[in-house]
């Protein structure tokens, strides 16, 4: 459906939040290193619950081997505080990637410059630098679900899709 990519994660219970959301929207999830924690960490499969088995998950060792394979281009949206282009007016298209920096430190500035054009942002108040990552990946997810929603044809059992 969507892959959410998750650029140089810090903190475990985010990262297993945000897998067990990919499971559930059908997503797959790319993990950019360097991860803060190692992917067995008990946190992040505490967090992902039983559904980390079945998640589809993609580990890449840099962000330049990711853009590599997978190039920035019109099916590209980079999640940031630094723009105003509104993730709400974003026509998201089923195959999506969906891409977001770290809790600490969020993308590099020289990848927001150079991709200035597939900047989208959550709005905020005043009061508020930033939302928690596993929110924000929950928030865009679901607005391109919602766009492109035509139900749930398909369930995924141990690995395995099934018609219901």
């Amino acid at each position: 459906m969507f892959n959410i990519v998750l650029v140089e994660p810090q903190i475990p219970p985010n990262t297993g939040t945000i897998g067990r959301l990919c499971v559930n929207l059908g997503a797959t999830l790319h993990l950019v290193k360097p991860l803060g924690f190692n992917i067995d960490d008990k946190s992040v499969k505490r967090a992902g619950l039983d559904y980390w088995r079945d998640l589809d998950l993609k580990v890449w060792n840099s962000f330049n081997e990711f853009i590599e394979a997978n190039p920035i281009n019109g099916n590209s949206y980079l999640a940031t505080t630094k723009t105003d282009n509104l993730y709400f007016n974003v026509k998201f298209q089923k195959g999506d990637y969906l891409i977001f920096g770290s809790e600490t430190k969020g993308l590099r500035e020289d990848i927001l410059l150079k991709y200035r054009d597939r900047c989208i942002t959550i709005p905020m108040g005043e009061g508020g630098r930033s939302l928690n990552l596993a929110i924000s990946v929950g928030i865009v997810a679901y607005e391109a679900l919602r766009q492109n929603y035509s139900g749930f044809r398909k369930i995924r059992i141990k690995n395995r899709l099934e018609d219901i």
